[in-house]
């Protein structure tokens, strides 16, 4: 044995934490490899490319805490709605709104989704481009689809977009940066969505999500657009229970599909405030504040924002900063 290489073996024994950065690697997780396989065979990637690309990924532990502790979702809608429902906030979006108003419009004609449904959206997401991650997308998705076994099966599918949608537009795997979730860019778009979704608005070759706003702006609207939005139409309702409200008929969790019409809520004793079709669907939303609790009727429009971000809070905090953006545009 030469004298380097029992050097190299004793500093490996002595220095543990010296060896963790290749330990620390996918070259050889067999998840990874065996992804590869699929990827190869499936795809027609090549094998050698990807060992070397997860050769120089690797996995992050402050993912899979961050994942472990998702704050936001454990407040209650008093809290909750303070992150994004401030002054500053929708000051910040009224000049988002100014800087980048002939695109927006553009969106909103060409899409029929409203310009401060947009900004809201890209305020509440990255608040206008500012925060929108520091993590490596590759390292985001590999450490989720290899060693986080509860989402491994969705988060290997988006490593798998991830892919492909870098090899198609040819970007370099290795520096695009997002979320802890590998969500990217100023709306946040997870790979799946950018593939089926993320357009190239100003016509440059490149759907660009992270530094254009112009392709982010018409990416968000063109989302909203598949998802069915309704051009014109109501998002949610204020209301008021004049009597107990019925559980099944209010959201929970994931579950915020419209499945009672508006008659059905004022029959069962929860009555809009405002017009509104008898026959329109919509799903009851309670929130909880510092003294009591207020209800709404989340609409189509309001169900479509939700598909975003499956959350009746988000969506809540999406319009009503919208709302805030409009009146502050206002004359």
């Amino acid at each position: 044995m030469s004298r380097m290489l029992k050097m190299t073996l004793l500093v490996c024994c002595l220095w543990p934490t010296l060896s963790c950065a290749a330990d620390n690697n996918y070259a050889s997780h067999p998840a990874a490899l065996a992804l590869i396989d699929e990827m190869v065979a499936e795809e027609g990637f090549e094998r050698e490319q990807l060992l070397a690309l997860f050769a120089e990924t690797n996995r992050q532990d402050s993912i899979i805490d961050a994942m472990n502790r998702p704050a936001e979702k454990t407040k209650p809608w008093y809290e909750y709605r303070e992150i994004f429902l401030n002054d500053k906030r929708a000051k910040q979006g009224v000049v988002f709104y100014r800087e980048h108003q002939q695109t927006l419009e553009r969106a909103e004609a060409e899409m029929g989704v409203p310009a401060e449904i947009i900004v809201a959206i890209i305020g509440v997401e990255t608040y206008y481009g500012r925060i929108a991650g520091s993590y490596r997308v590759i390292d985001a998705l590999s450490t989720l689809a290899f060693d986080y076994p509860r989402r491994s099966e969705f988060f290997t599918k988006e490593l798998k977009n991830y892919l492909m949608l870098t090899r198609d537009q040819r970007m370099d795997p290795l520096t695009l940066t997002g979320s802890y979730a590998g969500a990217m860019g100023y709306g946040q778009f997870m790979p799946s969505s950018y593939r089926s979704y993320a357009v190239d608005f100003d016509d440059d070759g490149v759907a660009d999500i992270w530094n254009n706003p112009v392709d982010a702006i018409g990416s968000v609207a063109n989302y909203f657009k598949a998802h069915g939005w309704t051009e014109g139409g109501q998002v949610v309702l204020p209301a008021r229970a004049e009597s107990a409200v019925l559980e099944e008929m209010l959201s929970r969790g994931r579950n915020l599909k419209p499945r009672f019409t508006v008659a059905e809520f004022v029959a069962a004793g929860l009555v809009p405030e405002g017009g509104a079709d008898p026959a329109a669907e919509a799903i009851g939303i309670q929130f909880e504040l510092a003294d009591g609790h207020e209800y709404w009727l989340g609409l189509h429009n309001f169900y479509v924002i939700t598909r975003y971000n499956h959350s009746a809070m988000y969506a809540m905090s999406v319009y009503q900063l919208s709302q805030r953006i409009a009146t502050e545009l206002s004359p």
